[in-house]
C-alpha cells in the first residue's frame, strides 16, 4: 500500500493515507441500532467498517426493509454477490473526488479499473476506464478497454500497458 499516496476505501466512504497511516472518514459511521437489528435478523456474514456495513446480496430484502423501518438515509451498493450499505450519495466517485482534490488531479487523468455494479458510476467519470476480463457485461459495455486477463491479473495487465505506453492505444 505504501506505493500509493491515497487509497479510496469502503466503496468511497474512507480515504486512507499509507504514508501517515491515517484514515479520514468521508461519511458517518454506521448507526448502531441498524447493525443491531441486522444481527437480530440473522444477517450473516456481517462486516461493519468505519462507514460501511457489508453483507451478501441474498439479504437485500431484509436490509432494505430495515432501512425503511428505521427511516435511515442509507443506500445499498452491489458488488456481484456482495452488498455494501452506505449513507445515501456515498460511492466510489465521492471518494475519488476527495482524493483527487487532495492530489490536485482531474478525472481526465485517472485510469479506473473495475468489474462490478459498484464500479459503474466511477468508471464513467475516469479519463480511461478498464474492465477486467471477467467483468459484468454492463461494465464491459461502458469501458474504454477490456483486458484479456481476469480479476487481479487483469489489473496487472492494465498497469503493464500503462507503464509501457500502450494503454491509450487500446
Amino acid at each position: 500500500m505504501e506505493l500509493f499516496d491515497l487509497i479510496v476505501a469502503e466503496n468511497g466512504a474512507v480515504l486512507y493515507s499509507p504514508s501517515s497511516r491515517t484514515e479520514v472518514p468521508l461519511a458517518k459511521a454506521p448507526v448502531p441500532a441498524f447493525v443491531k437489528r441486522l444481527q437480530e435478523e440473522g444477517v450473516q456474514p456481517l462486516s461493519v467498517g468505519t462507514a460501511v456495513v457489508a453483507t451478501l446480496r441474498v439479504h437485500e430484502t431484509t436490509v432494505l426493509r430495515l432501512i425503511r423501518e428505521l427511516d435511515l438515509d442509507l443506500q445499498a451498493s452491489m458488488n456481484r454477490e456482495s452488498m455494501m450499505i452506505l449513507p445515501s450519495g456515498v460511492n466510489k466517485v465521492t471518494g475519488l473526488e476527495a482524493a483527487l482534490g487532495k492530489l490536485a488531479i482531474g478525472f481526465p487523468e485517472v485510469v479506473g479499473i473495475g468489474d462490478a455494479e459498484n464500479d459503474l458510476v466511477f468508471l464513467g467519470r475516469c479519463g480511461c476506464s478498464v474492465a477486467v476480463g471477467n467483468a459484468l457485461p454492463r461494465v464491459k459495455a461502458i469501458a474504454d478497454m477490456v483486458t484479456q486477463e481476469e480479476e487481479g491479473a487483469g489489473v496487472v495487465e492494465s498497469i503493464d500497458r500503462l507503464l509501457i505506453g500502450t494503454l491509450s492505444s487500446a
